[in-house]
């Protein structure tokens, strides 16, 4: 699998496809819901500052790495890890340690395929008129429930299993390409009427004008490097299979940073979108849940053309939401396929039941609550951790610099390696620990 040979799951097609996809897993909610309150309520244009320094610095060595060692060992977690530790001929170590990101995968994708089978429902309300007419948190609160919305949950997991049963090329590539166009454009057309709300302007306020005081805050420097990190879905698992399914002739620095721009522009365009909108009704600003299922849905009641507006958000955020939780399948189907020797459709009805069979029991708003702060506090942050590690110091800078110079036309700069094992692995460390103080930080 090392030697440039074809992953048996087939690989993406161009430069551009690959991006695309990654971009898709990496564009979620947390640049929908998370990412416009920050950037209000941690300086503005301030907050960009270094929330664009740490998504670069880890858009550069930190993405680049995953994809590096997913290309390098021709696999995804599993056998990336084994190959990693094989090196020092430890494989068993690296076998074991590896299912903690994968678990991590799997984890998200259970608790994520809760909240996208409420953004399905608040769509088909959004169609039917039903969420036009609702009282937005009365509507919310009858899907947040146990055994609220098993309908729209299993669809949307039926939905996913189905492409990843057409496989990378025909499945995840494809759907890619016309999926996350139509974000932006979406995105786009929705933020350009809000800007002619009366009153949008506060809006506008609240996200550009800089406290450049908020620059002095250590919460400031924190809340940034979360947001970034989360947000470019680095995991120690799911970018490093989308990595083995890239050509040997693919720049993956290049591929790495036009990554982390295409999701920046999400990110700014959900921004400008919202909350405008959120202040030309004078709503409250928040994040999270009810941000996207209360007070949007009570802005698309106010204005003109509401209903039309509610699809495009709707729709808009199902299709970032897919795309994500398709990569977080993908990474756990892959490895089970490569390490149990499963058969593709065995490993993706398995990875797709599990998800279904114990979402269904945390469709609750508190229990979803709960599992994912227990994820993407303690699992996801220690996985991102192994993986980082893994490359920089147990395969090391010298393999991995060799897999990054493969496909560019110049070497990389003699400054990646250093950035990587002394500032973008202690960073990682740094996320673990701060996601325990402040109880999340992404």
């Amino acid at each position: 699998m090392s030697e440039n040979k074809m992953h048996r799951n087939g690989s993406f097609s161009s430069a551009i496809g690959f991006v695309i996809a990654c971009v898709g897993s990496a564009v979620g909610l947390g640049n929908i819901w998370l990412f416009p309150y920050r950037l209000g309520q941690y300086g503005g244009a301030a907050f960009l500052i270094p929330y664009l320094l740490f998504l670069f610095l880890f858009g550069w060595v930190g993405l680049s790495a995953e994809f590096g060692i997913g290309r390098l060992a021709g696999t995804g977690t599993i056998g990336a890890y084994e190959y990693c530790f094989a090196s020092r001929g430890k494989k068993s170590v690296g076998s074991v340690l590896s299912w903690i990101p994968l678990l991590g995968s799997l984890g998200i994708a259970i608790g994520y395929a809760v909240i996208m089978g409420w953004v399905l429902r608040s769509l088909a309300g959004s169609v039917t008129g039903v969420l036009m007419e609702a009282e937005p948190a009365a509507f919310f609160e009858q899907a947040a429930t146990n055994f609220g919305n098993p309908l729209w949950h299993s669809v949307l997991v039926i939905l996913v299993c189905v492409v990843l049963m057409l496989g990378v090329t025909a499945g995840i590539e494809k759907v890619s390409k016309v999926l996350m166009p139509l974000f932006y454009v979406l995105f786009l057309a929705l933020a350009v009427w809000v800007a002619m709300l009366p009153g949008a302007w506060e809006g506008y306020r609240f996200l550009l004008v800089p406290d450049w005081k908020q620059l002095l805050r250590v919460d400031t420097w924190v809340m940034a490097m979360g947001q970034a990190f989360f947000s470019l879905s680095i995991t120690g698992s799911g970018m490093i299979v989308y990595g083995a399914y890239l050509s040997k002739k693919e720049d993956i620095p290049k591929a790495s940073i036009r990554t982390a721009i295409f999701d920046t522009m999400a990110a700014l365009l959900s921004a400008f979108a919202i909350m405008p909108a959120v202040f030309a009704y004078g709503l409250d600003v928040k994040s999270g849940p009810p941000l996207m299922f209360i007070t949007l849905p009570a802005v698309f009641q106010k204005m003109p053309m509401g209903q039309l507006f509610a699809v495009f958000f709707f729709v808009s955020v199902a299709f970032a939401g897919i795309t994500s939780l398709i990569n977080m399948f993908e990474a756990v189907t892959e490895s089970w396929q490569t390490h149990f020797r499963l058969d593709r459709k065995a490993a993706v009805l398995i990875c797709s039941a599990l998800t279904l069979g114990v979402g269904l029991f945390m469709e609750g708003q508190d229990r979803v609550d709960a599992w994912m702060n227990f994820i993407t506090i303690v699992v996801v942050p220690i996985g991102a951790v192994l993986g980082a590690v893994s490359v920089y110091y147990v395969l090391g800078w010298p393999k991995l610099r060799s897999e990054l110079e493969t496909g560019r036309e110049k070497p990389l700069s003699r400054w990646f390696g250093i950035v990587g094992k002394y500032i973008y692995v202690p960073l990682t460390i740094l996320v673990v620990i701060l996601g325990f103080i402040y109880k999340g930080i992404g």
